[in-house]
């Protein structure tokens, strides 16, 4: 067990004084889980061999799924369509609420989420009293997991529902804190910690550059490079901040983290990875928030200036927000409400004395910010979260990293059950913050659920296995309701940041390798060693990513062969289509898109071109030109032009003041408009300065992307439906690749 003694700035050995006091073995999750499946595992064989005691127990529960409650049964009506009143009202109201409040507000909120929150209980009575089978041993445990799995989905909502009431927005406390900080009545002394381990220079330059023109100053900018890299040391000396390093990676980022804490003393700490650039204005917005005592941290949202690469790949890189644009938008002000912020590892700012009080950072776990924030949280501090993009970092860049940096934070989560710091059992939190961690702990579980519901079509096609009893009335007054409704709402409570279509699509992709992961480290928690997710990678080439679509591949040719199947069935009957056929079709269409999304587009440049319109000037020897920029980098920018007109080879472009050494590499006439793309020569360490801060720092420069909306439901499926159908399809994929 990690030792969680350290030395401070002061020389005093310190002590986390909280008591975490270990209940139960460190194992004794493993046990549970291990426990669940082969208690559920004896039960089916039990019944599959006709003990009486269980054959006796299922035979009840059947007796009573065929005659349940009256409360879950459908009402006798004289015509059908009185069954599709609850929806069709349902779906006109919410719509209204939406109309009324095209953005969530408190009392727009409440409405939809009280409505959501009676349909899933609604809902879920009725599957668990009235829709399961257990006329048989197959049918039955099939149908009881399929239940049980959907349940661990259902609860996680549930929980995520409830804590919406709780929603905190701050940007209005900023405000009035800030002005201490700007009237200098308030200049707490800051350190700027940039943790660094394998990052190439170039990225970990502008991190600095950034830092440095954070308008603030008393600030000091510390480089913490786990490596030892004679070039970052070189790196740091040349702009000025200082180095710091160790003799060993004793903890990953949490040890390099606190040997930090040992050479420094400034009462507030910021947290930067080394691809996450500040705007001028991070401390400004967010330190007078700790003028209260009791603040111990405040976390901001990560933002990311490169497309994620699953956008990318499927070419929605300008519709599609990033994947956890959800988890900024929604969740962390849910979990502000109820003091339960989680802290993120990058853009945070927390207080030294409380962090010293608590121990430093958490090195039990790879996920040393989740836990670093439940120790402050259980010494009764307060974890703040500000909604304000105020940094920009760098996405992984390709779907591999995307999906193993997933996995990471995945295996770091579910440590929870295996460390001191579990938030279900360690002292002083209140019942709120366990459930609200306890749905973060179970959200890693629900890949388990969608890998299962995946097959769910193939078995009910193939194999004939009856997952639930119900006939097509009970279907449209009881599921329709609270799926309409949960599909038309979702998209608006999650501030327009992704359409559930385009959720599921993400999800798809790395459904199948988290499941695995969540039971690997429910089986050996402590297996892996940190791994930093790569970062400043190019390709030249498209590349299929083979290996990760597999699973994905053979989910498809299941859900292929459940629609064939359904269809046939439907030709030969005069039944109607049966639910496999809507469920496989549904597959098919987003596992479809998800297996587009392998496709790795090449990416010749390290450097992220932005579209910014700004005014400029080309200036030669013998006339100054006027234009404007279409896209800019650090490397160079695409200009419009005002006019046709010979250009020299090399000249002076002149941007906000800033002149850049520049050479002309293409030219041409795009609708009617002069374009000629530059590459920036040989620039001074003054003007790569000033060109970070114009393309990173300042301020509110990503204000525009906190409330980007993606694409509706509607549009999703066009978009999806257009992906599948377009030339450059899954065919062309496969033509690429014989």
């Amino acid at each position: 067990m990690a030792n969680n003694k350290f030395i401070s700035s002061q020389g005093k050995t310190l002590k986390s004084p909280v008591s975490f006091r270990i209940i139960f073995p460190r194992y004794t999750a493993t046990l549970i889980f291990l426990g669940i499946w082969l208690s559920l595992a004896v039960i089916a064989v039990a019944w599959l061999l006709g003990e009486s005691h269980i054959m006796q127990l299922f035979n009840q529960l059947n007796y009573w799924q065929e005659n349940p409650p009256v409360w879950v049964q459908v009402p006798e009506f004289i015509h059908g369509f009185y069954l599709y009143l609850p929806t069709i009202i349902l779906f006109i109201f919410v719509q209204i609420i939406m109309k009324l409040s095209p953005f969530p507000k408190p009392w727009s909120r409440g409405i939809i989420v009280t409505i959501l929150l009676i349909l899933i209980l609604r809902y879920f009575s009725w599957r668990s009293l009235s829709t399961l089978n257990f006329n048989d041993p197959v049918n039955g445990m099939f149908s009881l997991g399929l239940f049980l799995l959907e349940f661990i989905a259902i609860l996680g909502g549930f929980i995520q529902l409830i804590f919406m009431f709780t929603s905190k927005e701050r940007k209005q406390e900023a405000n009035d804190y800030s002005q201490a900080v700007i009237n200098q009545e308030y200049c707490p002394s800051v350190d700027v910690f940039i943790p660094t381990y394998n990052e190439p220079s170039f990225i970990l330059k502008r991190t600095i550059i950034g830092c440095q023109a954070l308008d603030y100053q008393h600030k000091k900018i510390y480089v913490l490079d786990d490596t030892n890299r004679p070039e970052i040391e070189q790196l740091a000396k040349e702009l000025g901040c200082y180095y710091v390093t160790r003799p060993d990676n004793l903890y990953a980022k949490a040890g390099n983290l606190n040997h930090a804490l040992t050479k420094t003393n400034g009462e507030l700490i910021a947290i930067f990875d080394a691809d996450f650039v500040p705007t001028t204005n991070f401390l400004v917005r967010t330190i007078g928030f700790f003028q209260n005592g009791k603040t111990a941290l405040l976390q901001t949202p990560q933002h990311f200036y490169n497309p994620d690469p699953i956008a990318r790949n499927l070419g929605l890189d300008q519709a599609l927000n990033a994947e956890e644009e959800v988890f900024y938008r929604q969740i962390q002000l849910m979990r502000d409400g109820v003091n339960s912020v989680l802290c993120a590892g990058t853009s945070f700012v927390v207080r030294r004395s409380a962090l010293e009080e608590v121990g430093g950072f958490v090195t039990e776990s790879i996920s040393e910010d989740y836990f670093t924030g439940i120790r402050l949280l259980a010494n009764k501090y307060d974890v703040l979260y500000l909604n304000e993009k105020l940094s920009a970092g760098l996405a992984a860049e390709s779907i591999s990293s995307h999906i193993s940096q997933r996995l990471r934070w995945g295996r770091g989560t579910l440590q929870a059950f295996f460390i001191k710091e579990n938030p279900l059992i360690i002292p002083n939190l209140t019942f709120v913050q366990r459930l609200v961690n306890f749905e973060g702990l179970l959200f890693w579980f629900s890949p388990l659920s969608r890998c299962f519901f995946l097959i769910c079509p193939f078995l009910y096609s193939v194999f004939n296995i009856s997952f639930i009893q119900v006939t097509s009335d009970e279907f449209i007054y009881m599921f329709l309701p609270y799926y309409t409704v949960s599909f038309t709402v979702l998209y608006w409570l999650s501030l327009k940041a992704r359409s559930v279509l385009f959720s599921d699509v993400y999800n798809l992709t790395h459904c199948f390798p988290t499941a695995i992961n969540t039971i690997k480290v429910m089986l050996r928690p402590f297996d892996n060693k940190f791994s930093v997710t790569p970062k400043g990678v190019s390709r030249k080439r498209y590349v299929y990513q083979w290996k990760l679509a597999v699973p994905v591949i053979i989910f498809l040719g299941m859900n292929l062969i459940s629609l064939g199947m359904s269809l046939q069935k439907t030709i030969i009957s005069t039944a109607g289509i049966n639910p496999g056929f809507y469920w496989s079709l549904y597959n098919v269409i987003t596992i479809g898109v998800a297996l587009l999304a392998f496709y790795e587009k090449p990416q010749s440049s390290l450097f992220q071109n932005f579209s910014l319109s700004k005014r400029v000037k080309i200036i030669n020897k013998n006339s100054i030109l006027e234009g404007k920029t279409k896209t800019i980098s650090e490397e160079g920018a695409t200009l419009v032009l005002n006019s046709n007109c010979n250009l020299p080879e090399q000249f002076l472009l002149e941007i906000e003041g800033l002149k850049l050494p520049s050479e002309m590499i293409e030219k041409k006439i795009t609708n009617h408009q002069n374009e000629i793309k530059i590459y920036f020569l040989d620039l001074t360490l003054e003007q790569q300065k000033k060109l970070i801060y114009l393309l990173y720092c300042t301020p509110n420069r990503w204000q525009f992307q906190e409330y980007k909306k993606a694409p509706g439901e509607f549009v999703s499926l066009v978009l999806m439906l257009k992906l599948l159908l377009r030339y450059k399809g899954l065919t062309s994929i496969f033509k690429r690749l014989i």
